[in-house]
């Protein structure tokens, strides 16, 4: 333990997902031995962040706007929209290049544990979207493990009525990989998802 302001640094760092008491340690010291030009601008974003970054309001995903790029973008398909759990998911799909659709954010997952239900995320507003006819397909691109999963399930079920494909990412073994390290899940998935290798 250590006194005043510095314990206080480390008990808010610690705070933050992924930051352990030993990470919070080191980058508190770290801040403390850093140049205070530096520190300042980081408080500087952060502090910005917090008072112009929000979500936006078609989506969900993160913006400085009242619609973010993508929403804004009149050369994205509007027929095909990718739900996903988090604005980090989009990011991560952008980086492909391979979709050109829209995106709906559902701002987490079904997590009963954590007591987060269907009416804690924004199941609602895709549905809203859903009503007006444009799109025929949705993409379900939450994260392959267990809450991912019973949030696919979940939204398959909604969706059925509607006259849509829905779809859901395939998963499987990674490129580059090694058989004897992918768990019986991801090699099941694989299994299942094979495909002939003429296509």
């Amino acid at each position: 333990m250590y006194e005043g302001v510095v314990q206080d640094l480390i008990d808010e760092l610690g705070r933050l997902p992924g930051v352990g008491p030993k990470s919070a340690q080191r980058i508190a010291f770290y801040l403390l031995d850093a140049d205070p030009i530096d520190v300042r601008r980081l408080a500087h974003v952060l502090v910005e962040v917090k008072d112009k970054v929000r979500f936006c309001v078609t989506c969900g995903n993160v913006s400085e706007h009242e619609q973010c790029r993508i929403c804004r973008d009149p050369r994205r398909d509007d027929a095909v929209m990718c739900v996903v759990e988090e604005s980090k998911d989009v990011v991560a799909i952008e980086r492909t290049r391979e979709f050109h659709g829209r995106y709906h954010v559902l701002g987490g997952a079904i997590s009963p544990i954590e007591g987060i239900g269907p009416d804690e995320l924004r199941v609602k507003e895709l549905m809203r979207r859903l009503a007006d006819s444009v799109v025929t397909e949705v993409i379900l691109a939450t994260d392959p493990n267990l809450e991912g999963e019973a949030t696919a399930t979940y939204l398959t079920r909604l969706l059925r009525p509607l006259d849509l494909r829905v779809t859901r990412l395939a998963s499987g073994l990674p490129v580059g990989g090694d058989l004897e390290y992918a768990d019986e899940i991801t090699l099941g998935r694989a299994f299942e998802g094979r495909r002939a290798v003429d296509e």
